[in-house]
């Protein structure tokens, strides 16, 4: 078994023993409902519930799948690294026969438990964990990105676009590969020269924040970004992407490309005026075809992938800023969509699910 990031497991063990004594009790194993009503526990990672990001669309997902299947669905919420084990395990001792944990943070509890409740069904989103009895959640959201970029370079007034990160991981880089790459398709298709600040594929290594909370962060880092001529940035920073929004709209003449969900339904409305798309995670499908799974007794550890072609990741609307992307701007992203799913353009990145 394997995770691709993992916890140094004795500072996990120590966390977890004193955060126990501050949670709530856990409910007692078959105290997941009513009797005999199925339900599944998510748990959070440290970004919360309302993150604007995969934790909250995990939990659309699960909703969705109460109201389809009829389980009860119920979220544990981590507020810090000491939640994360403690969780886990509150969530197994519920006695539900599905747990869904969010994120690379929530890796090493995931594995553990599933290795200790073999019976049980377990999937993870947005990371990879090796396990007879855990689905991995992960999108190739390259691809999506890849179609940002296109696009980010189409509108640019300036010639120069900006992404940066909440931290150097492979969910994270991953959008950040595909939008340079996409970028460089646009500068070879029009012989072009738009530049992108905050992302050096080939060193792997470029701007981040440090976490993905602190929303000031992402305001200065984007206000340098602009500073610098940008006009359409990609903050892949969760939460502290709002300072980014928060920026444009400050400064005027500059859009931004949210990511996950869509950022015009998730984010105050006051940022729509300079939303310019948002890369999509469809994790919302993702649960309800695995709670689907589990009741019907098909569920296995075959990871689940989101790419365009199964409509796990995709752009969104261009909404308020629609009439700055030309028909045939347009049309071309639409062929660069249709050639990726064909895998006649394979966007590559080592960080690729």
């Amino acid at each position: 078994m394997s995770v691709r990031r993992s916890i140094a497991f004795g500072v996990a063990l120590v966390a977890a023993s004193v955060a126990l004594a501050a949670c709530a009790p856990a409910p007692d194993a078959g105290d997941g409902g009513e009797a005999g009503e199925a339900c599944v526990r998510m748990v959070t990672n440290s970004g919360g519930l309302e993150d604007r990001s995969f934790n909250q669309s995990t939990w659309e997902g699960l909703q969705q799948a109460e109201e389809e299947y009829g389980v009860e669905a119920e979220a544990l919420v981590s507020t810090g690294e000491t939640d994360l084990a403690p969780n886990v395990q509150q969530a197994v001792d519920s006695g539900c026969e599905l747990i869904v944990t969010v994120g690379w943070e929530l890796a090493e509890a995931t594995l553990d438990q599933a290795g200790s409740n073999p019976d049980l069904s377990f999937a993870i989103v947005d990371e990879t964990v090796d396990a007879p009895n855990v689905k991995s959640v992960v999108f190739d959201t390259a691809q999506a990105a890849y179609l940002a970029g296109y696009l980010a370079a189409g509108v640019s007034k300036t010639g120069v676009v900006a992404t940066f990160g909440g931290g150097n991981q492979p969910p994270v880089t991953l959008f950040m590969d595909g939008f340079v790459d996409g970028v460089a398709k646009y500068n070879e298709v029009h012989a072009a020269q738009v530049r992108v600040l905050g992302w050096d594929k080939a060193k792997q290594d470029g701007a981040f924040t440090g976490d993905f909370e602190d929303i000031n962060k992402g305001k200065v880092l984007t206000e340098g970004f602009i500073d610098q001529g940008a006009d359409v940035i990609l903050p892949v920073a969760g939460q502290v992407g709002e300072g980014a929004a928060s920026a444009a709209l400050e400064r005027g003449g500059v859009s931004v490309i949210w990511v996950d969900s869509d950022g015009y339904d998730s984010l105050p409305a006051e940022f729509r005026p300079v939303l310019l798309t948002s890369v999509l995670k469809n994790t919302q499908d993702a649960m309800i075809g695995i709670v689907g799974e589990v009741q019907e007794g098909a569920f296995t550890n075959e990871p689940f992938i989101g790419t365009l072609e199964n409509g796990g990741v995709e752009i969104a609307p261009y909404h308020d800023l629609a009439a700055l992307v030309t028909p045939s701007l347009d049309g071309e992203i639409e062929g660069l969509r249709q050639a990726i799913i064909a895998s006649e353009i394979v966007v590559e990145s080592p960080s690729r699910p």
